[in-house]
């Protein structure tokens, strides 16, 4: 695929979360943003990896990834991929509830784009997903086809 086309081509939000409220949370906030890019989730990382894995997200993608999840959590999906040649410069982002400073230095020592706390559903979280929003339409993806 040419840069042309990529750059054209809609960012597809992967999002590895167990939590179904904070998923709808997500899809809302990009709705009323009226950001229509395409949406696809796992429930945790083992699924995460499996869809990965078998080519199941279409590329360009960002991954809004949560800590706490059951089977593998966030850093544990982290430290996999970042271990995985074909995975190791996926772009990540954490969306999470946990503010723990150990989690925030943990999740950076593997090379997140960014850390955000979910707080409330409301101005905040909007505000975090028109920056991701305006993050993908500034940035160069590659393709890695």
């Amino acid at each position: 695929m040419c840069a042309n086309q990529l750059r054209n081509k809609p960012v597809t939000v992967f999002i590895v979360d167990d939590d179904d409220v904070d998923v709808i949370g997500i899809e809302r906030a990009l709705k009323k943003l009226k950001i229509a890019n395409p949406t696809i989730r796992a429930k945790d990382g083992m699924e995460a990896l499996e869809m990965l894995r078998n080519k199941l997200i279409p590329h360009p993608f960002i991954v809004l990834l949560d800590i706490n999840m059951p089977r593998m959590g966030g850093i544990d999906f982290l430290t996999t991929i970042r271990a995985d040649p074909e995975l190791s410069k996926l772009i990540v982002f954490m969306l999470t509830t946990s503010s723990a400073d150990q989690d925030k230095v943990s999740a950076y020592e593997k090379n997140v784009a960014g850390y955000m706390v979910k707080k409330q559903v409301g101005e905040s979280f909007l505000n975090i997903v028109d920056m991701l929003d305006h993050y993908w339409r500034v940035v160069e993806l590659p393709s890695y086809d």
